[in-house]
């Protein structure tokens, strides 16, 4: 039987987009190479060729940091978002109505956050397929009860204002007052908590691939491509790097989002 052979990086093989598994359509237009195509090129430094040279495999780092970049970025966002809305809607509920509603809800608050998440998703991980979907929904429901708690402290606090005061006079509900006037006065602290929440969701994906219970490879993600890295920090201690630049700067470029957010949604910030 014949062997298949792959095009690889070495051959200067062109990029055609779709090649990697067709995730979307616009790393491909930045990357050089298929990211999956290995050569006999193994560890090559900075080249005219290769912008940031190859991995152990000969596969090009460049093509790979861009592609590992839409698996993490996807995964912080809706993680994110998701987060979000379950804390939103719990801390909600939680703040507004009070009393039993408050204790139920915080009671439950404190058991989800008495469960350790990292151990959690490693063994969640060590017996099914850890897809980008996967981690996705374990991460999101297992990371909203600190946007929770925030949330409720938020609407604890609106509730008590003379403008809900005021529509509660009017007549108007309590979907209404929720929506309408307490959500809108809360957005500075979700805006900011979301992005907060972006950040912690990269790190701890990249936390989760580095231990071999994240992102599998051959799909790059840079938590992955860090776990591969550690064998070659004596030899190549660039391809360390690369990844963990990466994700410091997105994070620290996310928190910094973060700030500006709530100064310019937060009238009491902005002078």
């Amino acid at each position: 039987m014949a062997a298949i052979s792959a095009p690889s990086v070495g051959d200067d093989v062109p990029y055609r987009p779709g090649a990697a598994g067709g995730y979307g359509h616009f790393a491909p237009l930045v990357a050089p190479f298929d990211p999956e195509a290995v050569s006999y090129n193994l560890l090559t430094p900075a080249s005219p060729q290769h912008w940031l040279g190859t991995d152990d495999v000969g596969r090009d780092m460049l093509s790979r940091l861009i592609y590992a970049s839409r698996v993490s970025l996807t995964l912080g966002v809706t993680v994110s978002i998701l987060t979000i809305f379950i804390g939103t809607l719990v801390g909600c509920l939680a703040g507004y109505y009070g009393k039993w509603v408050d204790g139920f809800l915080s009671g439950f608050i404190n058991v989800m956050l008495s469960i350790p998440m990292l151990p959690l998703a490693m063994v969640l991980g060590a017996f099914m397929d850890t897809n980008l979907v996967f981690l996705v929904l374990i991460l999101g429901f297992i990371t909203w009860t600190g946007s929770a708690r925030l949330i409720r402290a938020e609407f604890l606090s609106l509730r008590e204002r003379e403008y809900v005061t005021a529509a509660r006079v009017v007549g108007a509900g309590d979907a209404r007052i929720i929506v309408r006037h307490i959500l809108p006065n809360a957005l500075p602290v979700i805006i900011v908590s979301a992005t907060l929440l972006v950040a912690t969701a990269i790190l701890t994906e990249s936390a989760l691939s580095y231990l071999g219970y994240g992102i599998q490879p051959p799909t790059a993600s840079w938590g992955n491509m860090l776990q591969n890295a550690q064998r070659y920090l004596r030899n190549a201690p660039i391809v360390a790097i690369y990844p963990g630049a990466l994700i410091s700067l997105t994070v620290i470029c996310i928190n910094f989002i973060g700030d500006g957010l709530r100064d310019a949604l937060d009238p009491r910030m902005r002078s």
